[in-house]
């Protein structure tokens, strides 16, 4: 636990106290805003350290100009991954074409940044966990909501009130159930489920992606840089969810190896590897859409409230601007009105970048033979350099100033 306590002097007013749940990418980047704001801040997460590693995630957009605001871009333009090429094959593992990755994500060279997620999560501790207190090992058990503030207890045994509480704990909210009901509400399945892992990178793969592509199916391997792993990507459409897979690691095993079963390309020892992962992630492909993101004196930010689905690669940017405007938004004006504010402001933005799932999915997962021949014609008529023009929707936001007096 630790924090820097800013204690109230003669004739000041106490800081507000409010609890964040969650202390991924958006929990930290909303305590860190509310701080600014003035605001005295709790992260409660249940994990038991912050979590490192992961996949990579992008920045970019409006997202950029919040990180240069904190003061984290120097450190983030460090740990950019350069990632050089993206390669798409046929089913016989045939290249189809080899370009620059912006082609596919409307990024832009030497502007947006890819990181580790844990080198970003890193970077958000450390400029805030001299200001904030955080909570390691515990969660959210039950909510009270009263006309003064939100009782909270913890799993842990701890009661404490808070003035208001956010929920920043990603796709599968506790938070959110808690507030608002079951997470079958509000999340739209997508038609596909993926699977991630690491294995020890004996294919020469260097800042680069390949992807092996048959209708409905997808294998990827993902080499960041030059060490000795890579990540590796499994993606198949499906026309439900398969509920009884997500709680079993075995059940998921099972299920990918049905799958893929007749794939080539490396996909076999893909297979073969996942007995021996132990980080295997596996999920449905989805977003969150809800109508509203607050409830009395609590809100959700990030995944919890608007996941847009990895195939958006707008995930991490909509958390970290998601916070930016919710904290502002509550700078100058009580809670009611303040969520109000953040929904106004925000809301076109998220739907904006929601949005861009179509073009995911269509370039990365085509579902039909004709679809993925479209798709690879496509891919052979680009050319050779990546664009200069990032996606609209990206920067689509301009940010407000909320410093005091503005």
């Amino acid at each position: 636990m630790t924090r820097t306590d800013h204690p109230a002097g003669a004739g000041t007013v106490p800081r507000p106290e409010v609890l964040i749940s969650g202390a991924s990418i958006a929990g930290p980047a909303l305590a860190f805003w509310l701080n600014r704001h003035g605001y005295a801040v709790t992260v409660v997460e249940k994990a038991s350290t912050l979590r490192g590693g992961g996949y990579p995630v992008d920045v970019r957009g409006t997202a950029l100009e919040v990180v240069r605001r904190m003061g984290i871009l120097p450190r983030l333009r460090d740990a950019h991954i350069d990632l050089r090429r993206l390669t798409f094959l046929e089913g016989d593992g045939a290249e189809v074409a080899s370009l620059h990755p912006h082609h596919v994500t409307g990024g832009v060279t030497g502007r947006d940044l890819e990181v580790r997620r844990g080198d970003l999560a890193d970077a958000l501790y450390a400029a805030v966990r001299d200001d904030v207190e955080f909570v390691f090992g515990d969660s959210v058990a039950a909510l009270d909501q009263s006309g003064h503030g939100v009782d909270v207890t913890f799993r842990g045994g701890g009661r404490r009130t808070f003035a208001m509480v956010f929920g920043a704990d990603g796709l599968h909210s506790a938070t959110r159930e808690t507030l608002f009901g079951p997470e079958e509400r509000f999340h739209h399945y997508l038609g596909h489920c993926f699977a991630v892992f690491t294995l020890p990178n004996t294919f020469g793969l260097s800042h680069e992606t390949v992807m092996w592509n048959a209708p409905g199916r997808a294998a990827a391997l993902y080499a960041v840089g030059d060490d000795g792993d890579v990540h590796a990507f499994l993606n198949f459409a499906h026309p439900e969810p398969p509920s009884d897979a997500f709680r079993d690691p075995e059940a998921q095993r099972d299920l990918l190896a049905s799958v893929f079963a007749d794939a080539g390309w490396e996909v076999p020892g893909l297979l073969a590897a996942l007995g021996d992962a132990d980080d295997l992630f596996f999920d449905a492909v989805g977003q969150i859409r809800m109508p509203r993101w607050s409830s009395g004196r609590a809100a959700l930010v990030g995944d919890a409230a608007y996941a847009p689905s990895f195939l958006t690669g707008q995930g991490t940017s909509l958390a970290l601007v998601g916070a930016y405007m919710l904290a502002g938004s509550l700078a100058r004006q009580d809670h009611a009105t303040g969520f109000a504010a953040y929904e106004h402001g925000t809301r076109a933005f998220v739907t904006l970048n929601q949005a861009l799932v179509g073009k995911g999915g269509a370039t990365l997962f085509p579902a039909t033979p004709r679809a993925l021949a479209e798709r690879n014609d496509r891919l052979r008529r680009l050319t050779a350099l990546p664009s200069a023009e990032q996606r609209p929707a990206h920067s689509a936001l301009t940010l407000p100033d909320f410093t005091p007096g503005t």
